[in-house]
């Protein structure tokens, strides 16, 4: 009711499981997914996954709902191709302005509870981190970048910390993208943590 009511965006359809919004992905054309982890049939995490890997649904966003104190498999939906999480109890304005930060291409991932987040993840035995050859293919400017993406900063931000332009500053996040085979922003805030570039506040 909430996005059917909201100009400019529209509710395109509706699933119960998984599977199913992985089979309504495939057959309706839509910008952003809402995506719950906890879900019968098929999970939130295996669904996003699918969804990121069908090179037909190349432009589609993934955005997943947590309960963010006891939900530790937000990292493995970002894994999976997801490009940001919003808690459950998201204020409706925050959730509209949500789903247009991600439609537009952005990682819905800021600097205060998502950061915590991660890095409580990354904490896991198994995190694989960036492999030496791919971090070496950075510049020095790029690895400031990196890091500026990590702590969770937009492109105006980044700009504005190193003295350049908001398109300038796109332009060097794609470029780490590129070199890192980052899907999207938030792949980019995990390889920052997983390499060692930034690390949790305590």
């Amino acid at each position: 009711m909430l996005v059917s009511a909201t100009p400019g965006m529209t509710v395109v359809g509706e699933a119960g499981t998984g599977r199913a919004a992985v089979e309504l992905a495939r057959a309706t054309p839509a910008d952003v997914v809402v995506m719950d982890i906890r879900m019968p049939d098929l999970d939130g995490i295996e669904a996003t996954r699918r969804i990121a890997a069908d090179e037909r649904l190349a432009g589609l966003r993934v955005l997943v709902l947590t309960t963010y104190d006891t939900d530790d498999h937000v990292l493995a939906a970002l894994r999976a191709g997801a490009s940001g999480f919003l808690v459950k109890d998201t204020r409706p304005a925050d959730l509209l302005a949500a789903i247009r930060t991600v439609a537009g291409g952005e990682a819905l991932l800021s600097p205060g509870p998502t950061a915590r987040l991660i890095a409580r993840a990354l904490r896991a035995p198994d995190a694989p981190a960036p492999t030496a050859a791919a971090l070496a293919r950075l510049t020095d400017r790029e690895r400031q970048v990196l890091v500026l993406v990590g702590r969770g900063q937009n492109n105006a931000e980044i700009g504005a910390s190193l003295r350049m332009s908001p398109l300038t500053a796109k332009t060097h996040v794609s470029r780490v993208m590129g070199k890192l085979g980052a899907r999207d922003r938030a792949q980019l805030v995990i390889a920052a943590y997983e390499s060692g570039l930034v690390t949790p506040a305590r």
